[in-house]
């Protein structure tokens, strides 16, 4: 499995789903970060504001942050690598970087007796 680290920039909490005016994608992908965790995989998430020294005890991260600034975050690590950066990812990409499998509803129902059923009409 792997190993997912998010360090993003100084929020109010954990999370940044909470205040006035809440990003639409924190949200989406606080719920992909669960859903990876679902599938297996460790995530930790940094907040710039609450855990400063672990993105100082990171070497990549901290390398980054001094040659760009803030505006790399958030950066999203998956087994050391740098994956993403300045952007939250898809559920699409993270499953891609982490081996995993999403699940995936066909465009149409299957009935018994093919796509269309018994009614002959394909």
């Amino acid at each position: 499995m792997s190993h997912v680290q998010v360090y993003d920039r100084a929020m109010c909490c954990s999370t940044g789903v909470c205040g006035p005016q809440v990003d639409p994608e924190l949200p989406k992908f606080a719920a992909d970060l669960e859903w990876l965790k679902g599938q297996g995989h460790a995530v930790d998430r940094f907040n710039l504001a609450h855990n400063a020294n672990d993105f100082s005890a990171n070497a990549v991260v901290s390398k980054l942050l001094g040659d760009e600034g803030v505006e790399c975050l958030p950066l999203i690590l998956v087994d050391g690598q740098i994956v993403s950066r300045n952007d939250y990812p898809s559920r699409e990409n993270l499953a891609l970087w982490t081996a995993s499998k999403l699940k995936t509803r066909s465009a149409l129902p299957v009935a018994d007796g093919g796509c269309c059923g018994d009614s002959g009409c394909c």
